[in-house]
């Protein structure tokens, strides 16, 4: 039987979400911006310890809240699967402060509208654009230092531009989700992206 971890990437409009999705499933980039209108699903197939797994990733469009009850979630399309997510990325552009702080609102919100122990949902902060680094508005380390000790979080920087890190983003989530108990059997991690038979992704 397959499990399915569903992972929920949220962040601010032209961050990159779906660019690092796309270059961690298919290899590829566009410098062409389209903004996420509607809410997509992909999935691509995870192996642990020499078993199969899904992952469910949900590519969300920009939204105001975090869906504070189930029912708001379902009146709101782009919502819908967010509240259960079994794990969270959230996008901020490193040359972006703005975005960082929209990041740190939905953060807040689902630690304290998620049902259950909110300390255990996998929560990634994920900085995206790092080969834009001198324009960067907050030095790494003082970033991190922010995320993992404050708000308790991993975090990772990448380039989906230049597919620097992404691999490595998936990971490191997996591995959080292994730390606090997500997934109910299995630990180490290979990756292998699903949308097209012939591609995969091994890690």
């Amino acid at each position: 039987m397959v499990e399915t971890l569903s992972i929920a990437v949220i962040g601010a409009p032209g961050v990159g979400k779906t660019s690092i999705i796309r270059q961690f499933i298919y290899n590829d980039f566009s410098e062409a911006y389209t903004p996420t209108r509607s809410r997509y699903v992909y999935r691509p197939s995870v192996i642990l310890n020499g078993n199969m797994y899904e992952l469910k990733v949900l590519d969300v469009p920009p939204i105001s809240s975090f869906p504070a009850s189930a029912s708001q979630e379902w009146l709101d399309l782009r919502c819908r699967g967010v509240r259960n997510a079994n794990a969270y990325i959230l996008v901020y552009d490193i040359c972006c402060v703005e975005s960082f702080e929209y990041v740190k609102m939905i953060r807040q919100q689902i630690v304290e509208n998620r049902e259950g122990s909110s300390s255990e949902v996998p929560i990634l902060v994920v900085g995206n654009k790092r080969d834009l680094q001198r324009q960067r508005f907050m030095p790494r380390r003082a970033v991190s230092v922010l995320v993992k000790k404050t708000w308790k979080c991993g975090y990772v920087e990448c380039s989906a531009k230049f597919n620097w890190h992404v691999v490595l983003l998936f990971k490191e989530l997996l591995g959080i989700a292994v730390a606090r108990g997500m997934r109910q059997n299995h630990t180490s991690t290979r990756l292998q992206g699903a949308l097209q038979r012939n591609r995969c992704t091994v890690m």
